[in-house]
């Protein structure tokens, strides 16, 4: 009801572009709908998305709003749950944008007066040492610093980043930090799914790696790149609840429960599952207490759930305790230390930013993008220069092409021409893709301008020699240069 009220005066009134227009009923259709949410938040009766309204999506000036709601005034930012992800995703755009004039005129203006002050984020790399350099030049970077614009560049190579570059370096840096044998994260054999190492850490360095970590993310997200990392919900709702409460770990243990675990790890799920409803002696069947044994980097480690757990033993009447002690144990207490320099790197890009807006599943959609794959919606929206069209012979043996690749080798295309085999929140319709004519017929391979998400297609004289050269070019995508 509250829903068709604030569409009906959408249809009759033309929703004002103003959040500070907005009609009375309006308002009060949003309080009443935010107090239905908080109930729904607890009692989960609809999906969070059932409470996106469209109508205000389409209308409201969210730049002009979400200033209102940095201002403590009233905004449609105070509620959320009535945006899309996509709206969302493009407030922080906007913000991000922004924030990086900023950044740069301010720099500008220092250099003028006080002195040289480097106007962009600037990181230069060397491939074999990725993460070293990385490390190296983004641990005494300030809150300030993560805000300006980043620019990537690879010692020895004539890339010039316009966003082709950085994408390259986020892609190449998560997949070795979330690789095991870098041992900072862990991948269940049966969900695919990364998780933190959960042997005990003093380390300092390990630490600053986690912290980096976070801080890659978190510039990720600032620089609106999309990123391929296989983490759980898990770790999107601890980064929500640190982000509401930092400092107060009480409140990272959470509302863990077996379906948590069973996305990280079915196998452990289905085993407590199964002690959660056993129907004869727990005691007698299980022999165990509260101590349990777990494997990490090879090494075998014991841990008492409770205070004396070893001497506790594991029976009908405390078996809950024993699961809900075990599961706050795997997403808290044995990873404390790991996420909280993780999630100090990433709140220390995005805090105060308009990431507050975002649901945990929200966020896990902004970092890792669409998991549908519609190229059909990627015609769509395809501009041509250079005397393609959408009617040229060439144009329609690529689509007649790519229309038939696997997923696999569509995720190959989208990173060749991209820079990133991820699909943009809202889908590949929300990307701007250009496939431009690169001179006439030749054996020479497609190339790509991944900073502008362009395409470039020789004339090829037959639909078999498009087929072979593209084939070629997307499987030999990875490694930047002028083009």
């Amino acid at each position: 009801m509250q829903v068709e009220i604030i569409e009906g005066r959408v249809a009759r009134n033309g929703l004002p572009s103003t959040t500070a227009n907005l009609d009375e009923s309006v308002i009060s259709a949003l309080q009443c709908l935010h107090f239905f949410y908080h109930v729904n938040q607890e009692a989960r009766l609809i999906k969070y998305t059932e409470f996106y309204n469209e109508s205000l999506n389409s209308f409201i000036d969210f730049m002009d709003d979400f200033k209102r709601f940095r201002e403590k005034q009233f905004a449609l930012c105070n509620f959320p749950f009535v945006l899309t992800v996509t709206t969302k995703a493009n407030i922080l755009k906007l913000e991000s944008s922004v924030l990086m004039r900023e950044k740069l005129q301010l720099a500008f203006f220092r250099a003028l007066f006080v002195g040289v002050n480097p106007p962009y984020l600037l990181l230069t790399i060397r491939r074999d040492y990725i993460i070293e350099d990385a490390l190296v030049q983004l641990q005494h970077k300030s809150h300030e610093d993560l805000k300006k614009q980043l620019k990537v560049k690879f010692v020895n190579e004539e890339g010039i980043d316009e966003g082709g570059v950085q994408k390259e370096f986020f892609q190449l840096a998560m997949r070795e930090l979330i690789d095991p044998k870098y041992g900072m994260f862990e991948i269940n054999d049966d969900s695919r799914l990364c998780w933190f190492v959960r042997s005990p850490l003093d380390d300092e360095l390990a630490l600053d790696e986690y912290n980096m970590v976070g801080r890659l993310i978190g510039l990720a997200i600032y620089n609106g790149i999309i990123l391929d990392i296989p983490f759980p919900s898990a770790l999107y709702k601890k980064l929500a609840l640190a982000a509401e409460s930092p400092g107060d770990l009480r409140k990272l243990d959470g509302s863990w429960d077996l379906d948590d675990l069973a996305e990280i790890d079915p196998t452990l799920a289905k085993g407590l599952r199964q002690l959660e409803t056993f129907e004869g002696d727990v005691l007698e069947a299980y022999d165990r207490t509260f101590q349990i044994e777990y494997k990490s980097l090879g090494q075998t480690y014991q841990h008492d759930l409770v205070p004396n757990g070893s001497s506790i033993p594991l029976t009908n009447a405390n078996r809950s305790e024993f699961i809900k002690e075990y599961l706050r144990f795997l997403f808290t207490t044995s990873i404390a230390k790991q996420f909280n320099a993780f999630s100090e790197g990433f709140h220390l890009v995005t805090l105060g930013s308009a990431i507050q807006l975002f649901r945990p599943e929200e966020v896990e959609q902004l970092i890792c993008g669409s998991p549908e794959i519609d190229f059909n919606a990627l015609e769509q929206i395809t501009q041509y220069e250079g005397g393609f069209n959408a009617k040229s012979r060439i144009i329609r043996w690529f689509w007649e092409t790519v229309h038939a690749y696997d997923e696999k080798d569509k995720k190959r295309l989208l990173f060749f021409a991209t820079g990133s085999d991820r699909v943009p929140i809202g889908g590949l319709g929300h990307l701007s893709f250009t496939i431009s004519k690169n001179g006439p017929d030749s054996m020479r391979l497609p190339t790509s301008h991944t900073c502008y998400n362009t395409l470039m297609l020789c004339a090829y004289s037959t639909k078999e020699r498009l087929q072979e050269r593209l084939m070629t070019a997307i499987g030999n995508a990875e490694g930047f240069g002028l083009m």
